[in-house]
């Protein structure tokens, strides 16, 4: 078993509990705090977990929504089976490759 460390990220919930339903709302909101952003990065930062984060924006959205980091974003754990190499170097799970077969091609009318 091999831990994998995820990442949830709660602004679109955050934007619900604050009547924020949609996310050209936090473009002027955002602007105040001197960070300018088009709409469809906006989008993108609401509707996807963020890669890389700036801490700037990480700063300007605690402070819009009165929350802290730790209520943005939500660390969660899970466990990964990983498959153990045999004595023939294979892994268990592995899925094996069908055995290859010989093919003639040929083309339309000829035999």
């Amino acid at each position: 078993m091999v831990k994998r460390m995820g990442i949830v990220w709660n602004l679109r919930r955050l934007m619900a509990e604050r009547d924020m339903f949609q996310t050209t709302d936090l473009i002027p909101a955002l602007a105040e705090h001197g960070i300018h952003l088009s709409r469809e990065q906006v989008y993108r930062l609401v509707a996807q977990v963020p890669q890389r984060l700036s801490m700037d924006v990480l700063a300007a959205l605690c402070s819009i929504l009165h929350v802290t980091p730790a209520d943005l974003i939500t660390v969660t754990e899970t466990r990964v089976q990983v498959a153990k190499p045999t004595a023939t170097g294979e892994t268990t799970n592995a899925a094996k490759a069908p055995p290859a077969r010989r093919v003639r091609l040929t083309r339309p009318g000829e035999r």
